[in-house]
């Protein structure tokens, strides 16, 4: 028989998916429980249409990534710091603040998706590659004055 899943079931799947299970198992346990609902027709159509929506808009998310991925890559963002005769700057420059300086520049970027190994605490040129999704990030270069 299949069934609706209505929530997340332990060994069965996720909520939202359309899986097969014998007849008792959906009777006497998950419609019971208001686990799941039979699968009817409208059921599994408007699931298909769901899942077909869902990835046109990740697909369009990809595509809007590789895109910002081509505008960024190479791109410098001066970020201007206190520092000594040695170059070395008081504090630190972190992921946060190249993030705003990345917004400031016109780039929403979440400061999560720099990757920065530590945070800068020299003057100089640093190349850092910022995630924009799944498997797709770009390079950047800031450059500490």
């Amino acid at each position: 028989m299949k069934v609706y899943l209505l929530e997340d079931v332990k060994g069965q799947g996720k909520k939202g998916e359309i899986i097969n299970v014998s007849d008792g198992y959906a009777q006497n346990f998950l419609f019971k429980k208001n686990l799941a609902s039979p699968a009817t027709a409208d059921v599994i159509n408007s699931v298909e249409i769901k899942n077909k929506t869902l990835a046109y808009h990740k697909e369009q998310e990809r595509l809007a990534a590789i895109e910002k991925a081509a505008q960024l890559k190479g791109r410098k963002i001066v970020l201007k710091a206190r520092h000594g005769e040695q170059g070395k700057i008081f504090g630190s420059i972190t992921a946060k603040e190249i993030a705003e300086a990345l917004l400031s520049a016109g780039e929403k970027i979440d400061k999560k998706d720099i990757e920065l190994k530590a945070p800068i605490k020299e003057t100089g040129e640093y190349p850092l590659s910022v995630r924009l999704y799944a498997n797709i990030s770009t390079e950047i270069i800031v450059v500490v004055e």
